[in-house]
């Protein structure tokens, strides 16, 4: 005979009464098809228990994978001299709102000598009042080194990026804005603050000629370190 067919009549059976007695006896009625479907199905009762188990294990298992490829930049070491830039796509802001349009890194500081400084975030007090400010005033001390281009990131928006550029008069000075919103540049240069919300970069300024890091500056001791005067002193 078919067990579980019975099981399936006896559990129907059973809480079809339920609504015929009190709680006490509803808590008996169940305990008792518990038992009865131990006793004549305890096969299908353990698969049960073990393919739960099993979707619990793989569950921990992705979300240990998915932990680990949002922290895939703790694997990658921070940006130093002799290192060629990555081949990245960065955005650059258009004025009244235009579509921001891709840039291409290396095709863009190829042969050239660049001067590339990022910032944890656009508008911030830190960025607005010192750094940024640091290099719209060396832009002529900066040229007559050898610098043909000043670029300054951050992981905002392009939009954001352009409207920080325009209002702080740092586009007018020469100074091109670019986003990083992906965080592809900011990842592969070993400098990303990792978040659930937003992933920003960590203060820097760097020399690069033909796309190799010549100069890098961390702020990993002050801030200041990666200001203008401090990458003038070292040209």
């Amino acid at each position: 005979f078919n067990t579980v067919a019975i099981t399936r009549r006896n559990q129907t059976t059973m809480m079809s009464g339920l609504n015929n007695v009190g709680s006490n006896g509803k808590i008996v009625l169940l305990l008792v098809s518990i038992l009865l479907c131990l006793f004549l199905n305890p096969e299908g009762v353990v698969g049960f228990v073990v393919n739960n188990n099993k979707n619990n294990n793989n569950g921990r298992a992705l979300l240990k994978e998915s932990a680990s490829s949002n922290n895939l930049d703790d694997t990658v070491s921070e940006v130093k001299v002799g290192d060629k830039l990555p081949a990245v796509t960065l955005q650059e802001g258009q004025a009244n709102y235009g579509k921001p349009e891709n840039v291409d890194l290396l095709d863009l500081i190829k042969g050239k000598k660049v001067v590339i400084f990022a910032v944890p975030g656009a508008f911030t007090p830190g960025c607005s009042k010192s750094h940024l400010p640091s290099f719209m005033d060396a832009q002529s001390e900066l040229k007559s080194k050898g610098v043909d281009m000043i670029i300054c990131v951050a992981t905002n928006d392009a939009y954001v990026m352009e409207a920080w550029g325009d209002s702080s008069g740092g586009q007018n000075s020469g100074i091109r804005f670019f986003s990083d919103s992906k965080a592809e540049l900011t990842r592969s240069l070993g400098l990303a603050m990792e978040s659930d919300v937003f992933v920003r970069c960590k203060r820097f300024s760097l020399v690069a000629e033909d796309g190799v890091v010549t100069h890098y500056f961390s702020s990993g001791d002050q801030s200041s370190d990666t200001w203008a005067p401090n990458v003038l002193s070292s040209l």
